[in-house]
């Protein structure tokens, strides 16, 4: 790139470090194959004093940028004008203050707040990315689209698709998708392919047939995507009165949202916009564990961006030699070669994060008493409940500290799981339906 513009890309590894024009349609740097990042010369944008001053946009809710939840913040991922910005009114989230569940993990009575996610267009956080990607996609001139999902990534990519003219193609695993999800990316259009594998067979596939199609690539491998993601924080700290949490609590999976909220809080403090950096704990099934493996018990770390790709490459071989594919009842984080390993790497470095893995069992229990108590969720965000339970036992939580868990779904993406909890019994907080005769005393004795 010859003369570096205000939104630029730049390859995160720091021995090669090129720089691309924003409007290239990259997700792999071509000079190393790393990831990219989306990058500003904040001297030549026009952010504003303190966070604070967004709240103004709130006033002005009839201008379709204004009422986006992630184009409110536009000047903190200020990568293309506004007349590419597309919005469907993503981002319309709340911050859910809540005793109830409080209680579950041994906090105290207003320490403990849930990111409502499912709450977007779609059903769940991958429109706060898809906004952007798309935006992005329009900029560059995109006319067809793919990316590989276990099922809200093609729920929201469908939907932003149909909304703006590009052909969409998701591939999905063999049987490794809630219908919930499934029924949208059909519903929306897309052209649906079924690969005989699971979500890494699947990512593999749909980066080759990008590059080789020429097609443009939707995965949080899209540094522009995930620079959408990183509204949800900046909402968070809005509904707290413009003060940063002490500890952020995310699923893991493909580690998009981690990576991106790392990202989010280390521009916010280099700006000067918050004083600290809250915290982050990221949370795995024990059936789809990597980063638990790698970072816990192979001491995986950033080290100033010289990872130890030897670390990655002996686990990744051992999982091909053993056949490993991740099962967890957790679909949306059911993976095991995260593509943005590198990046949450930084996040954890910039956060000062941990990383648990939780069980299926202990997912469900804490997924019923979200329903019981919240809005409800997907299984892969009531992780963040059943991971807070653990590092609250563990004592690296404190019962004072102020924690938001991010909810990335809404609960009638996977309602198989949630009925066969409840009716087959399998948890403590299972509420079974009752059978009764059909007769009215025999219901009234019932209800009694």
């Amino acid at each position: 790139m010859s003369e570096k513009e205000t939104a630029y890309q730049k390859c995160i590894n720091p021995d090669c470090g090129a720089e691309f024009d924003r409007g290239q349609p990259l997700f792999k740097c071509p000079e190393c194959g790393e990831l990219l990042d989306a990058c500003y010369d904040w001297n030549r944008v026009e952010v504003p004093e303190k966070l604070s001053d967004f709240a103004k946009r709130w006033a002005t809710r009839s201008n379709r940028l204004d009422f986006s939840g992630v184009w409110r913040f536009r000047e903190l991922l200020n990568f293309c004008e506004d007349k590419y910005k597309i919005s469907i009114g993503e981002g319309q989230t709340i911050l859910q203050k809540n005793d109830s569940v409080a209680k579950y993990v041994d906090m105290k009575p207003g320490c403990l707040f849930l990111q409502y996610e499912g709450l977007n267009p779609s059903g769940s956080f991958k429109d706060n990315g898809m906004t952007a990607a798309f935006s992005h996609a329009i900029m560059v001139g995109a006319t067809s689209c793919a990316c590989a999902s276990t099922g809200n990534t093609s729920a929201s990519v469908a939907l932003y698709a149909q909304s703006c003219g590009i052909k969409c193609t998701v591939f999905i695993g063999s049987g490794r998708i809630a219908f919930g999800k499934l029924s949208q990316a059909m519903d929306y259009g897309a052209q649906t392919i079924q690969i005989l594998g699971d979500f890494d067979d699947c990512m593999k596939q749909v980066q080759s047939v990008c590059t080789e199609l020429g097609l443009y690539l939707l995965n949080s491998l899209n540094p522009f995507r995930l620079e959408g993601q990183k509204t949800i924080m900046f909402r968070i700290i809005e509904a707290l009165g413009w003060e940063v949490p002490d500890w952020i609590v995310v699923p893991g999976g493909n580690l998009g949202n981690s990576s991106a909220f790392g990202k989010a809080f280390f521009e916010l403090k280099q700006l000067g916009l918050i004083n600290k950096i809250p915290r982050l704990a990221i949370i795995n099934a024990t059936g789809a564990d990597t980063l638990t493996d790698m970072v816990n018990n192979k001491k995986l770390a950033w080290n100033n961006g010289k990872v130890n790709q030897q670390i990655i490459d002996d686990f990744y071989a051992d999982l091909t030699r053993r056949s490993f594919s991740p099962h967890t009842c957790a679909s949306a984080i059911e993976i095991s070669r995260p593509v943005n390993l590198k990046k949450c790497l930084r996040a954890i470095d910039v956060c000062k994060g941990v990383v648990r893995a939780v069980t299926d069992a202990e997912i469900l229990d804490a997924k019923a008493v979200i329903g019981k108590y919240g809005l409800g969720c997907e299984p892969a965000s009531a992780a963040t409940i059943a991971g807070l339970k653990h590092l609250r036992t563990e004592g690296i939580i404190g019962s004072d500290e102020r924690v938001a868990c991010v909810l990335t779904g809404h609960p009638l993406k996977d309602p198989n799981v949630t009925v066969n909890y409840h009716k087959d019994k399998l948890g403590i907080f299972s509420n079974p339906p009752i059978e009764a005769p059909n007769d009215l005393d025999a219901i009234i004795k019932l209800i009694k």
